[in-house]
């Protein structure tokens, strides 16, 4: 199977996923860990959640970029959808729309 299809597999099994450096136990970057925060804080459960450490997969860190056209990570999906990274994830729980996001997932 291809990388890109064991990406596009990822996204599609999960309704959120979050690629992200690191492990929730352990992030391996400032951004990553962020989004995690910003994710949690939405009210999004541990087990809602579907991490995808781009540290242990090079060729996911390598191709993610290429199939989502956004070059950095942490990289959130819902709903099969990039949503951004970190700075586009915080303006979301900001402004609330992320909570209401996270709520959707749940109760589906």
């Amino acid at each position: 199977m291809s990388v890109m299809q064991r990406i596009q597999d990822e996204i599609e099994a999960h309704p959120i996923v979050l690629f992200m450096k690191g492990t929730p136990e352990y992030p391996m970057c400032g951004f990553s860990s962020r989004a995690l925060e910003t994710l949690r804080a939405a009210g999004l459960e541990a087990e809602g959640l579907r991490v995808v450490n781009v540290l242990e997969d090079p060729e996911v860190r390598a191709n993610l970029p290429r199939f989502s056209s956004w070059p950095t990570f942490p990289q959130l999906f819902i709903h099969g959808e990039l949503i951004g990274g970190c700075d586009i994830t915080v303006e979301l729980h900001e402004s609330g729309e992320l909570a209401r996001m996270v709520a959707e997932v749940q109760k589906a």
